[in-house]
This record gives C-alpha cells, sequence and structure tokens, in this order.
C-alpha cells in the first residue's frame, strides 16, 4: 500500500521527501541533507522541532496514561492545560472544548454557536466569514472558507455563508459598512461571524488593521452575534503578541487553538468560551447538551505535551524570539522592493510579498516552480500561488534566516 499525501499531486511525479530526525529549525532527510523549516511545518511548530521539555513531558505521559474515553471521565494533564490557558487568557473565558485540529475547533466553534441561539429558541443559523478566508477543511470549515480550487467539487454540499470584502488598505471602512448593512437587513437571522484575526492565512497572507475587528466586533454584539476568532494560525506568537485578538481592545466570544498548543509536537486543539455560552446548553434536559466529540478527545499525552508548552510560554520570553524575527525581516524590506517584489509586508513572525508573474491562485506555476527550486537549495518554503511568505520557528537562527532570504533572492533571480 502507498502513500497518498495531502495537498500533492502524485500525478506529477513531485519527489516526496524523508525525513529521519529534526531539532530546531532543520529537517534531516533519509540522505542527510539538511533543510531548514521556512515555514514551521505548516505554521505548527513554534518553539522547534524536538523541543526538549515538550519531548520530555510526551515520555513521560506515556508511561502514566494513553487514551481514555473523556464523556464522564478526566485526567490531570487535561486539567492542566486549562488551569494553563486561563493563565493566558482573559477571565472571561471559563471554558473549554478540546478536538484534535484547527479544522475541527472549528467546526465546534460554529455549532457551538448555532447551537446556543437553537437552546434560546432562536432560529439564528446563518454564518459570516471574510472574503479569502480559510478555516480547515472538513465541511463547516470549507463552507465557512472562500470557495476556491481548494473546495470547487463539494461547492453543492457547503451551506451558504454570507461573506463581507476583505478590508484592503484603504478599504477598511468599506467593509465595516457593508458587514453593518448585513446586519440591518439579516441581523436577526445571523448566529455567528468567524475571522481570522489580522492575517488571512491560506488565502494570501493579506494582513489588516486591528481597529477592523474592533468594529466588526461593536457591531456584532449590537445585533447579538456571536463573535468567533479562528486563531489557529495567529495563536502563539505568530502577530507578535501571545494572541492576535491581544492587539486589540476587544474579547471575542469564542476562540479557536491549535497548530502551537503544543508548540507543533502533536496534534490538539481547543474551543474556548465562556459561561454564556456554555449555559445555553446547561440543562436537565439531555436533548440540550452539545452534541460534539471525537475518539480521540484530550488525549492525556497531547495533553502533557500542551502543558510543557504553556509552562515554557509561562516562565521564557518566548516573544523576544518573535521581536528578533521581526527586527531581521525590517532590514530586508527595502532589498526585496527592490528585487521587483510588491507589498513586501511583515507581522510578528510574517514576512511575506508577492513576485511579479502572472496569476494569482494556488496553484500558479509560479509557486510550483519556486517551491522546487527552494527545496533544491535546502530550504523548505510554499508559496501560496505567487504569494511567497516565512513563518519559521521562533528559535531559528540569524545563519538560517539569511540562508533562507538568499534563496529566495536567487529563486527570483533564476527562476521568474
Amino acid at each position: 500500500m502507498q502513500i497518498w499525501h495531502p495537498f500533492t499531486q502524485h500525478g506529477l511525479n513531485e519527489p516526496i521527501i524523508e525525513i529521519e530526525t529534526s531539532y530546531d529549525e532543520f529537517l534531516i532527510t533519509k540522505s542527510g541533507e539538511k533543510i531548514i523549516d521556512g515555514i514551521s511545518s505548516w505554521w505548527v511548530n513554534t518553539l522547534g522541532h524536538k523541543n526538549p521539555e515538550i519531548t520530555k513531558a510526551i515520555q513521560k505521559e506515556a508511561e502514566t496514561l494513553h487514551q481514555i474515553i473523556f464523556a464522564g471521565f478526566t485526567h490531570k494533564p487535561a486539567l492542566n492545560v486549562a488551569e494553563h490557558l486561563s493563565e493566558f487568557l482573559p477571565e472571561n473565558f471559563t471554558r473549554v472544548f478540546f478536538s484534535d485540529s484547527g479544522s475541527t475547533s472549528v467546526e465546534v466553534a460554529l455549532k457551538m454557536a448555532v447551537g446556543y441561539h437553537y437552546n434560546k429558541g432562536q432560529n439564528r443559523s446563518k454564518i459570516v466569514a471574510m472574503e479569502h478566508s480559510y478555516h480547515g477543511d472538513t465541511f463547516g470549515g470549507m463552507a465557512s472558507g472562500a470557495r476556491s480550487v481548494f473546495n470547487e467539487p463539494y461547492t453543492k454540499m457547503l451551506f451558504e455563508v454570507e461573506r463581507i470584502p476583505y478590508p484592503a488598505p484603504g478599504k477598511e471602512e468599506e467593509t465595516i459598512k457593508y458587514y453593518k448593512n448585513l446586519l440591518q437587513k439579516e441581523g436577526d437571522k445571523i448566529g455567528a461571524i468567524i475571522l481570522e484575526p489580522l492575517v488571512l492565512g491560506s488565502g494570501g497572507m493579506f494582513f489588516y488593521p486591528p481597529f477592523v475587528i474592533e468594529e466588526l466586533y461593536k457591531l456584532s454584539k449590537e445585533y447579538g452575534v456571536i463573535f468567533c476568532l479562528d486563531e489557529v494560525m495567529t495563536g502563539f506568537g505568530r502577530t507578535g503578541t501571545m494572541f492576535a485578538f491581544n492587539q486589540t481592545n476587544i474579547i471575542p466570544d469564542i476562540i479557536c487553538l491549535s497548530k502551537g498548543l503544543t508548540g507543533g509536537s502533536i496534534p490538539l486543539a481547543a474551543t474556548v468560551c465562556g459561561e454564556e455560552i456554555y449555559n445555553a446548553y446547561l440543562s436537565k434536559d439531555k436533548a440540550k447538551m452539545f452534541f460534539h466529540s471525537s475518539s480521540y478527545t484530550a488525549n492525556p499525552v497531547v495533553c502533557a505535551a500542551a502543558c510543557a508548552n504553556l509552562k515554557i510560554w509561562k516562565n521564557e520570553d518566548v516573544l523576544a524570539d518573535v521581536r528578533r524575527i521581526n527586527n531581521f525581516y525590517q532590514t530586508q524590506i527595502e532589498r526585496f522592493k527592490a528585487l521587483g517584489c510588491k507589498n513586501v509586508r511583515i507581522l510578528g513572525d510574517i514576512f511575506a510579498y508577492e513576485v511579479s508573474h502572472t496569476g494569482n491562485d494556488y496553484v500558479s506555476n509560479a509557486g510550483v516552480k519556486l517551491y522546487e527550486f527552494y527545496r533544491k537549495n535546502g530550504v523548505l518554503l510554499r508559496p501560496l500561488g505567487n504569494t511567497v511568505y516565512v513563518m519559521p520557528p521562533y528559535c531559528i537562527k540569524e545563519e538560517s534566516l539569511n540562508k533562507i532570504f538568499d534563496v529566495m533572492e536567487k529563486g527570483i533571480k533564476e527562476v521568474l
């Protein structure tokens, strides 16, 4: 039996590289080649590969507990995650629901929001999302994400979602006005709005300012709409703060967390909310419970990894490394503008730009050619069409950053 790899067109016979081990920002192939992981292995690896403290926690817990049913039972690692998470979140967040991945954390959030209104006797099942957004590859995630080549075959199976325009630079007020008009027309039917805060990741690393979130939040509160933030990618330092919403003056109703929750070691997700949403399900009537679970909910070994990660965040100034990386990026902006790159931009640990090439979709030839060039030169970057971005583990050394940016420059000159 052979493996069917994700986001891979096997018909193109693209090479599949076998990785034997890893450490810090490096992936080591079976042949001994060292590859710099410039995208944190799809944005999950915040602290570096094989972080020793997280590794020890995994090993220790594996000797105590493996998976146990989480309906009607609990365990210390899960309790610890809830306790440690509360140290980083406003006191309004009182309830955490565990799942397995970013996609499922979004599914949970959408079901929580719609079920909240249903249990209160309200028919408010419409969801609002932002143009170019991405919220995962399960059906709820696909439905709330942008329609694209990612989900085209399933379009007829996806529920309808109201979309507000992306607040492009200079057009932020148009987005706010559009949402306000939408609420005036259909506010009593809208159950929730879900947003990627500050940056639309897979849609093309599009940034937008915090005040847009604040204004959309105010409108949502005015009309009783549940305000959800998908912090799966932006959480745990990616935008320069622990969570992206920390750069605003609002506290969302629901946040979705995954990726960096375990430092990128093993998969865990959490959907966090407050008492108001939880209480909508609290009843003597079993039919009003929140009907969602997975077999591996709150796996003890995974929770131990998350606890170790959160302890590191508590005891060390992790964001100092994000600032160090961001300072390096600042020195590269003019260099890449001079190379003809468009919209060179940085936010926290993210550096992004568009190459001068036709086509701006995910399957653009520019991205395919650049990916191959980067890989052959010892760097892992996966362009989003003609959008090139860097998002490394925070432990990355300046030597590795220099190599990434030198290879990107060579790619522009030699490939395009």
